[in-house]
């Protein structure tokens, strides 16, 4: 099941606000909340009293609280790859290690008697596979990308995929970050240009960027990697369908009921003998077979990637079939074009793989 999560920075707010947002959050299902420890300059005792009387609050709400580490975050809190009870006792449930031991200390890390799952950095290269086979207890080990906050240094998405197929293929789940596009927000680090793990997300609406991670079926957990994201955000991504891919279309204004009916009513799917030039969805073929779509003019002659059309009256055999350009050809009497999907959420049919579930977010 997929979780969404939030992101909170005591240094650089207020209690009040910090548990406002953690209310609100609350109030949207979101059940996780990312913390920054790396970014904190409290002497140790301040920063369990303070971190721990938080945690415990969100923990009575649903959340589970991972705070980010290194070795020197270790250190500082004179904490051990043996002993986490520190960690324990602020309520801590998950330790992200932006930074790693040597292996065997981070063996050690996962055989810790709290049941504290230990999240690796998804955005590198370790050997979590050789771990695994060392002794390691995959039962308490999680993984979870970078985010960037300088534009331009997000991963590129082929890295991004190559880093989660490697971990995801271990048996790992795999978390990663969208960003928050509200005005005044932050992260542990003086960069305000968004924090998300892709570059190619940066600037996008926030839902758009967790149904595109969502999409390529490999991501479990999102985080919203800035504070604090408008309670609009937070009700787009609460609204999102994790059970299928879904676009945001753009339809004429003369579209028919039954053309409606066909693109809004279908978990639609590309059919398994898939075509290079467009995405089928015969779904709507039985309904339709003695119910008639009439042929509507129109002024497009050349479909390009996006267009959406659907069989009409010309072709009966196939009316009621919705087909999704993918090359562009020319526009032909038997289809009528009902629309396109949206340019920026194009990216989402080079995901849809044949027998993908899929559908369109009725606006």
């Amino acid at each position: 099941m997929h979780r969404f999560g939030i992101s909170v920075y005591p240094e650089h707010s207020t209690p009040e606000k910090d548990m406002d947002y953690i209310e609100l959050a609350a109030k949207y299902g979101f059940t996780r909340i990312f913390t920054c420890l790396l970014s904190v300059e409290e002497p140790p005792q301040t920063i369990v009293d303070h971190f721990g009387s938080w945690i415990r609050k969100a923990a009575e709400l649903g959340f589970t609280v991972g705070v980010d580490t290194n070795p020197e975050v270790f250190t500082y809190l004179n904490a051990k790859p043996d002993d986490l009870k520190i960690f324990a006792d602020m309520g801590v449930k998950i330790i992200r290690l932006d930074g790693h031991f040597s292996d065997r200390e981070d063996i050690a890390l996962t055989h810790n008697p709290y049941g504290i799952a230990i999240e690796f950095n998804a955005s590198s290269n370790i050997s979590l596979d050789l771990m695994l086979e060392r002794g390691a207890d995959i039962h308490n080990m999680v993984t979870c990308h970078n985010f960037y906050p300088q534009k331009y240094t997000g991963l590129g998405w082929e890295r991004f995929m190559k880093f989660t197929n490697q971990y995801k293929n271990s048996g790992m789940p795999v978390s990663a970050f969208v960003s928050s596009n509200n005005r005044g927000t932050f992260g542990p680090w003086p960069v305000y240009e968004g924090l998300v793990t892709c570059e190619i997300h940066r600037g996008l609406p926030i839902d758009l960027q967790a149904r595109h991670l969502l999409a390529t079926g490999k991501i479990d957990d999102i985080l919203i990697g800035n504070a604090f994201a408008a309670e609009e955000e937070l009700r787009a991504l609460s609204r999102i369908d994790t059970s299928r891919i879904t676009l945001r279309i753009e339809t004429e204004e003369d579209i028919l009921p039954e053309e409606e009916r066909i693109l809004y009513s279908y978990s639609h799917f590309d059919r398994v003998d898939a075509s290079d030039i467009f995405i089928r969805s015969s779904m709507g073929r039985k309904d339709f077979r003695n119910v008639g779509i009439p042929e509507r003019k129109c002024t497009k002659t050349v479909l390009k990637p996006g267009d959406i059309v659907i069989v009409n009256d010309r072709l009966s055999h196939y009316r009621g079939e919705m087909q999704i350009i993918k090359k562009e050809i020319p526009l032909q009497p038997y289809w009528n074009y009902v629309g396109k999907v949206k340019d920026e959420e194009r990216m989402l049919l080079y995901l849809l793989e044949p027998e993908y579930l899929f559908g369109f977010i009725k606006e």
